[in-house]
């Protein structure tokens, strides 16, 4: 009996550990040598997501992290605050004016998607339901829009689950009517309507052959010119590899035809990938109609164009050729001749982010020390404007129609939540368009400060930081610092309604302007960039210490995170200083840079982040990879990782490696792989995913920096 009793005993000792730890990666020693150096890769094997053995440990780790977080006492309390404050309002999005009519996405409080409306006349009209498509239990979502200048027609894309993978459709604006168009493979289509209102250019990827690897998808794109009614198979392709010898595009690049409104010229745009320097060719836009068309050369990636609009015969170009900072440059679209543009906007200590034509001239998004800031110049003018705004934050969609004056645009900070403003020119005043209602939540107690930081090598990183007003500064608090450093984009101040369980709770929420970023310009982006991308995990250490040395918080106390690309300023941080942190939270993160350019967006991001093809590359890439930092027996911090099975940017087996190999290498702290089967990226992601990923990301984070609320008894 008693050799029963202990049976049974260990039975259970041994039921109750499976149930607290996830199942362990099978290793299946893999090496590869690069440019004389062989690297160690356990775990290739779950590249290949169609293994049968790898789905079946994804879904036990998913098992294992949701089981472990739902027993966290305190975690529903963050989510029924994270529903009340996502259902406190409507939420509005990407507005566009079009021929007297405004479009935008709209999510209602009780509503997980949003929708596409028209406001005409002052009263709204719901337009698309993407939910009316749904099937199988799996979401839809709307990608993209876009009007046609005499906003008869609606252009948009939509696709199932987060994946991202559009089907480009139309609808009549008036009856609400669908058009029975349906264009497939259109994930990056940017429609451009042409002046006749019923045919228009689109992007779409070639159809991937039998066996083609993932990193084919993308390859061989082209822009194809629609008219209504037509069998999209039947399109003709304008711009793309070897259809026009004037135009050089290599199997990589991207080819997208826009055409402003109104303009008698169609600008070519082929874009390298991520690159923001792009080759940029004009034509008569009426002479776009095949692969023949008369393309002439504007600029190539030495003249650094990121950007370009037309109004009539003014062409306005963004560029940071001898300008860090960026300038913009005006010339004739007839006659065009860089060398001789008119300077309209010059290097400031701002750093110029966007360009807009209106009918009555162009406005100019900047950002100064942190401060979004918007300029206008009258057609033909060199006179600057600047447009007084309501309140310091930072401008977001800021968009023009060129039939009409004036600029819509939205503006938000730290402790301000959205506000969608018409800037109306003749006046020279900003109406609220009262598109967006005033969130119900008093702010009041919240404050931001921006500070610097001092990096690793003498470089002031700029770091704001959020809290609850009267914040004792003696170390006790639980932060959590975010930061992304890439491809040039700015970490803009915005209100964040899922931070507030977090802030509430006395929690340091804090955003580093790690190198990589575009906050100081393109020197600030080449600051962690391929060979220089290490500084972008070490600005994020610096600001993590600042946060310390400064009393906001404590080493143990501090929590990283990042996204997508931000993997790498997170998980490189962690594998660099594992003692500074005590939690890291580290979302659809690109963690095997070795391996990303074999994933099906690999090829365009060569730009930013290098090639294994190269020694140099090899390098680089090797000393950005977390999965290739991380060292056994390290001590390294808790860890909750998360992935999205429809991700068509950073595949499910990145976050997979990152999580095995920890596992793995790590003395005692969980790690955890958190998987969301009907979502990809994000994008397109529904209120309620959004809701319960968040109050799993913070139960968790309070938990291992030692909040007692959230410590199981």
């Amino acid at each position: 009996m008693l050799a029963y009793r202990l049976l049974c005993a260990a039975a259970i000792a041994a039921s109750l550990i499976a149930q607290t730890t996830p199942p362990r990666a099978t290793i299946r020693e893999t090496a590869e040598e690069y440019h004389g150096k062989r690297i160690s890769d356990p775990y290739r094997w779950m590249e290949n997501m169609k293994d049968e053995s790898f789905m079946s440990w994804l879904k036990g780790q998913n098992e294992h992290a949701r089981a472990t977080i739902a027993g966290i006492p305190g975690r529903d309390r963050i989510a029924a605050r994270l529903n009340e404050v996502t259902t406190a309002v409507a939420s509005v999005t990407t507005p566009r004016r079009a021929h007297g009519r405004m479009f935008y996405l709209k999510r209602l409080p009780d509503e997980d998607v949003r929708k596409l409306y028209v406001l005409e006349g002052g009263k709204e009209r719901l337009l698309v339901d993407p939910m009316a498509r749904a099937s199988g239990g799996v979401h839809q979502s709307i990608d993209y829009f876009e009007p046609s200048p005499d906003s008869k027609y609606v252009a948009y894309g939509q696709s199932p689950g987060g994946s991202e993978d559009s089907i480009l459709r139309v609808i009549e604006t008036a009856t609400g009517r669908d058009l029975g168009e349906a264009i497939d493979r259109t994930q990056y289509a940017s429609p451009q309507w042409r002046a006749d209102g019923g045919s228009f250019f689109y992007w779409r990827r070639e159809k991937p052959g039998p066996g083609a690897p993932p990193q084919a998808r993308y390859l061989n794109s082209k822009n194809y010119l629609h008219v209504l009614g037509r069998n999209p198979d039947e399109d003709p392709a304008v711009l793309g590899r070897g259809l026009n010898r004037e135009v050089d595009i290599a199997e990589s690049d991207f080819p997208i035809v826009t055409v402003p409104w109104g303009a008698k010229h169609a600008l070519g745009v082929i874009a390298h990938g991520v690159k923001a320097e792009a080759d940029l060719y004009i034509a008569p836009a009426d002479s776009v109609t095949g692969q023949n068309a008369p393309w002439r050369k504007l600029a190539d990636v030495s003249d650094a164009v990121t950007s370009a609009d037309i109004f009539g015969d003014h062409l306005y170009l963004l560029t940071h050729k001898d300008a860090a900072r960026f300038k913009v440059l005006r010339t004739s679209a007839s006659k065009p001749d860089l060398a001789r543009a008119e300077v309209v906007v010059p290097q400031t200590d701002a750093v110029v982010t966007a360009i807009v034509a209106a009918q009555d001239g162009l406005y100019v998004q900047t950002l100064d020390g942190g401060i979004g800031r918007l300029l206008r110049i009258p057609h033909g003018r060199s006179t600057t404007e600047r447009v007084a705004l309501p309140f310091d934050g930072a401008i977001r969609e800021l968009t023009t129609d060129a039939h009409a004056p004036g600029a819509v645009f939205s503006l938000t900070s730290w402790t301000k939540p959205t506000v969608i403003y018409e800037y109306e020119p003749e006046q020279r005043k900003i109406v609220d368009t009262r598109l967006q209602p005033p969130h119900p939540i008093d702010l009041s107690g919240y404050e931001s400060v921006e500070v610097r930081a001092k990096g690793h090598d003498g470089t002031m990183v700029p770091l704001s930081i959020v809290y609850k007003k009267g914040l004792a500064r003696n170390g006790s608090a639980p932060a959590l610092l975010e930061g992304y450093g890439a491809y040039g984009m700015t970490m803009d101040p915005r209100f964040m309604s899922m931070a507030l369980p977090w802030l509430e709770r006395g929690g340091v929420y804090a955003m580093a302007h790690v190198r990589g970023g575009g906050e100081y310009g393109e020197d600030w982006h080449a600051g962690g960039q391929i060979r220089t991308k290490p500084n972008t995990f070490l600005d994020g250490i610096a600001c993590a210490q600042y946060l310390v040395e400064n009393g906001y918080t404590s080493a143990k106390r501090i929590a990283i995170t990042g996204t997508s690309a931000g993997g790498i300023f997170a998980g490189g941080a962690i594998t660099e200083k594992p003692e500074l942190f005590g939690a890291a939270l580290i979302r659809v993160g690109v963690s095997d840079a070795l391996r990303n350019e074999v994933t099906e967006g690999g090829p365009a991001n060569i730009p930013e982040f290098g090639t294994v093809k190269s020694a140099d590359g090899f390098a680089a890439l090797l000393a950005m990879s977390p999965y290739h930092r991380v060292k056994d027996g390290v001590k390294y911090p808790a860890v909750l990782m998360t992935a999205g099975a429809n991700d068509p940017r950073v595949p499910a087996w990145h976050p997979a490696k990152m999580a095995a190999r920890l596992q793995a290498a790590s003395a005692g702290k969980p790690v955890l792989l958190r998987v969301e089967y009907d979502a990809g990226h994000g994008f397109g992601s529904t209120r309620t995913q959004l809701v319960q990923e968040w109050a799993d990301s913070y139960a968790f984070l309070f938990w291992q920096l030692g909040q007692k609320e959230f410590q199981p008894k």
